[in-house]
Order: C-alpha cells, then structure tokens, then sequence
C-alpha cells in the first residue's frame, strides 16, 4: 500500500515546495493538490460536501505551478493533480504542461482527472455542463496523440485540430498515468476503462466496495484487464483498519488529508501520520 497526502494548497496553506520536502523526508509516496480557476460569486451550483464552500476553494493556487515547485525540491515524491479539471483546459496547452512537470521531475507525474461539480464555473469555460464528460473524453484523448505521436491531429466533436508538432513528450511512457477520480458508476467507467490507467474515488462519498465488482465485471466485457485499472482512495481516514480494509480490496494507494494551514499546524499532523507509513512499509517488504 502506497501513501500519499492531498492538500488544497492556497495562498494561506504552507508551501507545495515545503511540503514537499517533509513529505519525502517521511516516506510518503505522492503529494496531491486540487484545482479551482476561481468560483463565481453568483453561484447557484450547491457543493457537494454541504451547505458552506469553504474558502479553500476560493483561494487554490494553481496545481501544476504548486506541483512544480513540489518536484524542483524532492526527487522520488510522485506529484499528483487531485483533481484537474480537464474540460476546463485547451488540451493542446495542458498536454503540454502535463509533459512538461514529468519531463522536469523525472518521470513523477499523475494525472487525476475528474469532470467537475460546479457548472457555474465550467460555463464561465465555455464548457456546457451537460456535455462535460464527453469534453473530458476527447481532451484525454487528444493530449494521449500529443504525447505519443510525432505529428498528431484530431478531428472530434469538441477537439479539432490538424497535425502538430508538439513536445516535450513525457518521460513516462505512453503517458503519465491518467487516473479518474468520481463516485463511480457505469458511466465513469466505461470512460475509465476506454481511457484512464486508474480510479481514485473519495473516501466516504459511497461504498466503493460495492462498485469495485462492477468496475471489474465491465472491464472483462470490454476485452480490459481489470488488473490493468490501478485503484486509489481520496480522502482516507489515517486509520490503520481502515487502510487495511482498503487493501484487502485491491487498492494500491491511499492519500490522507491535509488541513490547508500553516506549516505549524500542518507538520504535527505528517508526525501522526508517520507510524502509518511505517507500519505499512514494513507490511508491503
């Protein structure tokens, strides 16, 4: 079991770059952050986590510059977007932005994906809410002939454009792993199992023991080695039962979440985590 740590980081949090540092320093696997342009003042999207938006989403620093400053300091720490919001990017730019934070950290980028929640912010895009998970298909898809194809063109419902030459090309090959995030369900995972190297629900949102069989069932009716689709939970409680639960189900990995606070309060809570990840190192060797 790999353990990571999620963060909203935000101009009050403590530094990706600092983070980082202890994170590696600790033995964690991979750092996560989220992604919000900006949230729209009128918003009429409810939130799903409750009534309030904390101010954490008004304030997210942009995931690959705070991914980037993350890997210039670590050299084995993985850098994970927790989630991007592809549909709200060109996929000619965010392809290469993606390959660009694999080239210059080596080969540790992951890309979490999801298709977003807050329609107020994706029209404000131009992404039209209702069509948002077909957008994020053919984005996906196109950066994939970006990174692997000397001259790649597209021609889709949402994405065109003729044969380019675009590189870096990441180091990771065919591409950075690409992980969806969601609750899961017949439709995110026919898009997992056309597209994505993985799944990465949040913890707590529903029972991903119930949906783990279905992922499974439609990956061997789409010819897919299920094997071949890596599971990952958001979110986690630092519970060494529950860690264990999630393995005993497939799950290769964990993120525990981080408070998007200073480094006074955030460095005693990675202290806490850390008997975890020695447990769970020891159990894996």
């Amino acid at each position: 079991m790999e353990i990571g740590a999620l963060i909203f980081p935000t101009d009050h949090s403590i530094r990706t770059d600092q983070l980082a540092v202890e994170l590696e320093s600790r033995g964690f696997e991979s750092l996560w952050v989220t992604e919000h342009t900006h949230i729209p003042v009128s918003r009429r999207t409810p939130w799903p986590g409750g009534p309030e938006l904390p101010d954490m989403y008004r304030r997210t620093v942009d995931p690959f510059v705070a991914l980037m400053a993350a890997g210039a300091v670590t050299s084995r720490l993985k850098l994970g977007t927790g989630i991007c919001l592809v549909a709200q990017h060109h996929p000619i730019t965010l392809a290469k932005t993606v390959a660009s934070v694999d080239l210059m950290s080596n080969g540790r980028m992951l890309l979490g994906i999801g298709v977003g929640w807050n329609e107020d912010e994706m029209e404000h895009h131009g992404v039209d809410p209702k069509f948002r998970r077909g957008v994020t298909r053919e984005h996906v898809l196109a950066m994939k002939r970006l990174w692997t194809e000397e001259e790649a063109g597209f021609d889709g419902r949402f994405v065109k454009f003729s044969p380019s030459w675009s590189w870096p090309k990441p180091v990771q090959w065919p591409n950075p792993p690409v992980i969806m995030g969601g609750a899961g369900g017949p439709i995110t995972f026919k898009h997992i199992i056309e597209y994505c190297d993985g799944w990465m629900p949040i913890h707590g949102r529903r029972e991903i023991d119930e949906k783990l069989p279905l992922l499974r069932s439609m990956s061997e009716e789409a010819g897919r080695d299920p094997a071949t689709i890596e599971v990952g939970v958001f979110g986690c409680p630092p519970k060494p039962e529950t860690i264990e639960r999630y393995a005993a189900l497939g799950v290769k990995r964990v993120a525990l979440t981080l408070p998007p606070e200073g480094a006074d309060t955030v460095l005693p809570i990675l202290d806490r985590y850390a008997p975890l990840l020695e447990q769970f190192s020891a159990s894996s060797n």
